[in-house]
């Protein structure tokens, strides 16, 4: 068994990084979710929704939750899914370096996953000089 894996993001985000990092592993080595919300939608009224996303994904090691703004509803959903007695550890700023590294670090425990994944996003590299 392993840590699951739920993006929490809006509407758009999570399934298009879910696509390219599978396109890129050819199979994703942690079970993994994206759950999206939309513009114009109640954070309350998805929270059902959202926690069976979370179960979903939990193999029961717990589950890392990647959002992509923190403060958002995205976000917000996340801190009450945290709350509900799954194992939960959240990382927000979500983007495709940090979704790559969690899941070449699949081994990891969920108490190690939100360091990896803050590294991954720290990885950016300056192109030009100017």
């Amino acid at each position: 068994m392993s840590v699951g894996i739920l993006l929490i993001t809006h509407e758009g985000i999570g399934n298009a990084m879910l696509h390219v990092a599978t396109r890129l592993l050819r199979k994703l080595p942690l079970v993994a979710e994206a759950f999206e919300v939309p513009f114009d939608a109640d954070a309350d009224a998805l929270l059902p929704q959202a926690s069976a996303a979370l179960r979903r994904v939990d193999g029961g090691h717990g589950v890392l939750v990647l959002t992509d703004l923190y403060g958002a509803s995205p976000s917000n959903i996340a801190a009450q899914l945290a709350r509900l007695g799954t194992p939960v550890r959240r990382v927000s700023a979500l983007n495709l370096s940090m979704l790559l590294r969690v899941m070449n670090y699949a081994d990891l425990e969920l108490d190690e996953l939100p360091a990896v994944a803050t590294a991954g996003a720290r990885n950016g590299v300056i192109l030009d000089d100017a």
